[in-house]
């Protein structure tokens, strides 16, 4: 079983969270919702490992609740 990786591991972490701020310019709620799903959907299948995914959720769900 893979495992989630809770820890830093992107490079230029400051540079993609600019370009998704660039990205959501000049959407509206609903738009900027939808690319979020998208990219999230997009991202699942990049992954593509249930257990991972799972785990995902899980440390996203502990982070709101």
């Amino acid at each position: 079983m893979a495992d989630l990786i809770l820890t830093p591991n992107l490079d230029n972490g400051d540079d993609f969270y600019a370009e998704l701020l660039t990205a959501h310019d000049g959407l509206n709620k609903s738009e900027s919702e939808a690319l979020n799903a998208r990219l999230i959907l997009v991202l699942a299948n990049h992954i593509g490992n249930a257990d991972v995914l799972a785990q995902a959720l899980k440390a996203a769900a502990l982070k709101n609740g």
